[in-house]
């Protein structure tokens, strides 16, 4: 879970390969969408309702993004005009949630996938903490590329790495707060069981090829995580 150092980026790590993730790209500052550049992005992809993409008082001076030559693609893993969102209240912010997500919203799973099979150069997934929308395509990738033990300790990082923003942010999330070490310890156990049930129950190319995902670009995203030779 190698950490990346782009400017103002709050959570974000490499995940495999040329696949990485983070929170909020608004908290990227200008210096660091060209360090994300310089380190090979050339796509972000954007895991978040249409309203949630807006910039805050706190967040640094906005860039354009397509001067950096980043492509932004929005690829919502929800539908907020359908009958069952939210599945979780307030918001998907648990692993719990995950399998009800992709039964319900499948087409948009596999709107994510097609997206990095097309994506030019390295591509960043993601949502507002870089946790759970995150987390739920994140663990599907690293079940595609055969490495479910990373699973388990991607999580473990994206959640403690949002906590610890949560420690200094500006803006106070309104309805989570920083956890102390032992409250992290028991809330991570309750999440790495929960993420565990739902790795083992999903089976991510059958899922991808019933929402008519092709061989040709489940391959492009395994090269995305593997290289030529995954």
């Amino acid at each position: 879970m190698e950490k990346v150092h782009w400017e103002g980026a709050v959570n974000a790590r490499r995940v495999l390969g040329d696949v990485y993730r983070m929170g909020r790209s608004e908290w990227l500052t200008a210096r660091g969408w060209r360090q994300a550049y310089d380190d090979g992005v050339r796509t972000v992809i954007d895991l978040r309702n249409l309203d949630e993409r807006v910039r805050r008082a706190t967040d640094p001076e906005a860039t354009d993004v397509a001067n950096v030559g980043i492509a932004v693609v929005h690829c919502p893993t929800e539908d907020t005009e359908h009958e069952a969102y939210p599945l979780a209240l307030p918001y998907l912010n648990h692993p719990r949630y995950y399998l009800e997500n992709v039964r319900i919203f499948p087409d948009l799973i596999a709107n994510v996938f097609r997206a990095l099979a097309a994506a030019e150069g390295k591509v960043v997934l993601n949502c507002s903490a870089g946790r759970d929308r995150t987390g739920l395509v994140v663990t599907l990738l690293l079940l595609l590329a055969g490495r479910p033990e990373l699973v388990g300790p991607q999580y473990d990082a994206g959640v403690r790495g949002i906590n610890e923003w949560r420690r200094t942010s500006p803006v106070r999330h309104p309805h989570e707060r920083y956890l102390t070490e032992s409250e992290m310890a028991r809330a991570l156990a309750e999440r790495q069981q929960a993420l565990a049930e739902f790795a083992g129950a999903v089976s991510v190319r059958e899922l991808l090829v019933e929402q008519g995902v092709t061989a040709a670009e489940i391959a492009a995203v395994r090269r995305k995580l593997l290289g030529p030779s995954g």
